[in-house]
């Protein structure tokens, strides 16, 4: 039986990105009772009704700031997939008040709200911004793992079992840099605009992206961050791929940006286990079950301790994709 099959599924942020590509994997691949679509975006729900509109679908207009509507929407719900949040580095930067609103203060009501609805499991998505942020979008999400690692103590032996994924940047997501690259190509200017010529980031398609949360749902036993092993690239090596020229325009790095990102810092090695595809982060509390054993996942893969001072950094990545894979994978997700 596939895991989601007659389940009530709900995503926070349903209409972004992720929900849309989450929400074809679950029709394509299996035979859910309900998708919950929960978004405060009524114009982008009336977009999604038109390309879902399958029995199984319903729409949600609501705030993860309104703990009352999220108990609502997660009546008789299964799973939940937490991918609302306020991303934009530069915009939180400018307006921190409300990124906390959404990403923290929303954060604590999904986990409020799911521990009242009995819901089985809950994974949050967050960013490799997390890791040693130095942003305040990366801060909020930091915030957002910890409590929902510390939610599984929350929620005790019965309750709800929550995890989270980590990941980097996604490959043509809105408002990333290539879809922009893309516009700039056609309206026809010469050079591509580069903060740093010497940046480099995680990456990963968002069909990639949905897979790996759609394992976690079978590996987590509560309290993991799951973090896949994914690919780096060179920002100037992009710009080739997608102009044919490494010319660029340096128009230094913005408010809140690093030069590199980071998805396992060093302080958290002893605390990291790697599995073949991945790497978990175990919590650093104790809670529920004082005896689960991180090293064997719930769908029996077994992992190893990482080794001393392991750190996952996008500059320092064993993997790069080339500027021929970055065509290649250009083609793909246009």
């Amino acid at each position: 039986m596939n895991n989601f099959d007659g389940r009530s599924i709900l995503i926070t942020g349903g209409t972004g990105s992720f929900g849309k590509r989450f929400v074809r994997y679950l029709l394509a691949k299996s035979d859910p009772m309900k998708i919950i679509i929960y978004s405060r975006d009524e114009l982008k729900q009336y977009e999604m009704q038109q390309k879902f509109s399958e029995p199984c679908m319903r729409y949600f207009i609501g705030d993860v700031r309104d703990k009352e509507r999220l108990k609502t929407a997660m009546q008789g719900v299964d799973y939940v997939v937490h991918a609302a949040a306020l991303k934009q580095v530069p915009a939180a930067e400018y307006n921190p008040n409300e990124c906390i609103k959404t990403n923290i203060n929303g954060a604590q009501n999904v986990i409020d709200a799911a521990i009242a609805c009995n819901v089985s499991r809950v994974i949050a998505l967050s960013t490799d911004k997390a890791a040693n942020p130095v942003n305040l979008y990366g801060a909020t999400k930091l915030a957002s793992d910890k409590l929902f690692v510390a939610a599984n103590n929350i929620s005790g032996a019965k309750g709800p079992r929550f995890s989270v994924v980590r990941y980097g940047n996604v490959v043509g997501s809105r408002g990333s840099v290539v879809p922009l690259y893309r516009k700039m190509i056609r309206d026809g200017v010469e050079k591509l605009p580069v903060t740093h010529a010497e940046m480099t980031r995680f990456w990963i398609t968002l069909d990639e992206g949905v897979e790996f949360v759609v394992k976690n749902f079978d590996r987590m036993q509560g309290g993991e961050i799951f973090v896949p092993k994914i690919p780096s690239i060179r920002i100037l090596d992009l710009v080739e791929a997608m102009s044919g020229s490494r010319e660029h325009e340096l128009i230094g790095i913005r408010p809140g940006e690093k030069l590199h990102e980071l998805m396992v810092p060093e302080e958290m090695a002893h605390h990291t286990v790697e599995f073949d595809d991945h790497y978990v982060i175990t919590p650093a509390i104790k809670f529920f079950d004082k005896n689960v054993n991180y090293l064997k996942n719930k769908a029996g893969e077994k992992g190893r301790p990482a080794t001393d001072k392991f750190e996952y950094h996008s500059g320092r990545n064993p993997y790069f994709l080339s500027v021929k894979e970055l065509k290649e994978l250009d083609k793909v997700t246009e």
